[in-house]
């Protein structure tokens, strides 16, 4: 496999916990570099131009960046060292961008039943990253 670079994404649900630990097993497997991002979802439209700010407060940067560091952990446990990578804005949109300027050839995300409004939306994060992305991706159950 030619893959040197792996970038995961990961938010501390079930299935991004999984993703990570699959992502960790490839990167151990063919020594890939690691890299996970936690993307901070931005507000757009009305909530961001009434001043609430560019983003949920319930999603903070600072939780994502706690997501970032207990990832560390989970991967240092398996003798893994990993670059970690913090965004704001689409969750889709920043992990294929991410992917893009690490390199990567492949892109790991876990994936959940979507919502009733996801599914009347359009998808999920791991639909859109799939669809968008420039390499390989695997979407992990």
């Amino acid at each position: 496999m030619s893959w040197k670079t792996i970038l995961v994404g990961y938010d501390e649900t079930e299935p991004a916990k999984r993703a990570l630990e699959r992502a960790a097993e490839l990167a151990k497997l063919v020594d890939a570099r690691l890299v996970v991002t936690s993307v901070t979802p931005a507000l757009i439209g009305v909530a961001a131009s009434r001043g609430i700010g560019p983003y949920d407060p319930a999603d903070s940067p600072e939780e994502h960046q706690a997501a970032l560091a207990h990832a560390r952990g989970l991967l240092l446990a398996r003798g893994l060292d990993a670059e970690l990578e913090p965004a704001l804005g689409d969750p889709a949109d920043a992990i294929v961008r991410l992917a893009d300027k690490h390199g990567a050839q492949l892109i790991v995300v876990g994936t959940r039943e979507p919502s009733m409004l996801e599914r009347l939306l359009g998808g999920s994060v791991s639909g859109a990253v799939s669809r968008h992305a420039h390499c390989d991706v695997l979407i992990v159950h």
